[in-house]
């Protein structure tokens, strides 16, 4: 699974070549997550070797969380930029390209036991998980659920600020739902930088 796009998905990039490699989770071995998003955030981070660098998306979730502290930078250019995250890690569902940014069941199916294992290894510290976008809010609850935490027996439908208690153990945890700052949703307002920074103070304010 791990290579680049097909059907003209480097299509748009700001520069750089493509990279057929898969794309790792961003952030500190033992964080409270601070996100997850589809699919690696697709061509621009397996061109960038930083999930969520290089596309506009990247772009309003990293200033996001640098104004609620989570990130020493504003911004995220490359994989050597000086950008971390602060107490907080990003995780992928999906970790290469998909074709017409749509993975397939079978690159989904390929992806998930490194999602799942990457949620169970920092699960001892997690107290908040922000899922961004409906396919990451639908790609968690298995990976959850098979990393070992307590889910409820009906899964709450997928909206902006929705909250779902999860436990680990003996910890609670909070599963919170954010829309994706994609383009479509950016440019329609149907996301705001103020709704992204609300979500985050939320998420930091559960975690303390």
């Amino acid at each position: 699974m791990a290579r680049g796009g097909r059907d003209g998905q480097a299509a748009g990039l700001r520069g750089g070549d493509l990279l057929g490699k898969a794309c790792r989770g961003l952030g500190r071995g033992e964080p409270p997550p601070a996100d997850r998003g589809p699919g690696a955030r697709r061509a621009r981070g397996n061109r960038t070797g930083r999930i969520f660098t290089g596309d506009r998306s990247g772009d309003w979730l990293f200033a996001s969380l640098y104004r609620t502290g989570f990130a020493v930078q504003e911004t995220s250019v490359h994989a050597g930029d000086g950008q971390r995250l602060v107490g907080a890690r990003m995780l992928a569902s999906v970790r290469c390209a998909p074709p017409a940014n749509k993975p397939l069941p079978e690159e989904k199916a390929a992806c998930y036991p490194w999602l799942q294992r990457e949620i169970e290894l920092v699960a001892d510290s997690v107290r908040v998980v922000v899922a961004l976008g409906g396919y990451a809010w639908q790609a968690m609850w298995p990976a959850l659920k098979d990393a070992g935490y307590g889910l409820p027996r009906s899964r709450p439908p997928f909206g902006h600020g929705v909250e779902v208690p999860v436990a680990y153990g003996e910890s609670q945890v909070t599963l919170i739902g954010c829309y994706h700052p994609s383009q479509q949703n950016t440019f329609t307002g149907r996301v705001t930088a103020q709704m992204l920074d609300d979500i985050f103070h939320r998420a930091a304010n559960i975690a303390k």
